[in-house]
């Protein structure tokens, strides 16, 4: 089950959060993960500063995975999370860090994986 949040200095609409959850749940397949165990978190207009400054839009993202994928795959599926913020955000790809967290142990239904 992978577990993306999403945190960003600017606002979020409904459309654009419904547009993302998708394309997000198609993007992950390049780790080998698929959308019906994906969960999303959007936190929108937060205190993000980048370089320095909070006026420029910026997202920081966090993608946390059961089990591990390979460089190359987190490297595709980065070009692709880059590209959904950037065209549904209108965030520049300068302006996006993504941060990648594997584990081995992941509770669901009241037991672990």
């Amino acid at each position: 089950m992978p577990f993306i949040n999403t945190k960003t200095n600017i606002a979020i609409s409904e459309e654009q959060e419904r547009i993302l959850k998708t394309e997000l749940g198609k993007a992950v397949s390049v780790i080998g993960k698929s959308e019906p165990w994906l969960m999303v978190n959007f936190e929108d207009q937060q205190r993000l500063y980048f370089k320095g400054d909070n006026r420029l839009p910026t997202v920081f993202i966090e993608v946390k995975i059961y089990g591990k994928s390979s460089p190359e795959n987190y490297s595709a599926l980065s070009a692709k999370i880059t590209q959904i913020y950037s065209d549904v955000l209108k965030v520049p790809s300068d302006r996006i860090y993504i941060a990648y967290f594997e584990t081995e142990n992941w509770g669901w239904n009241g037991s672990n994986f």
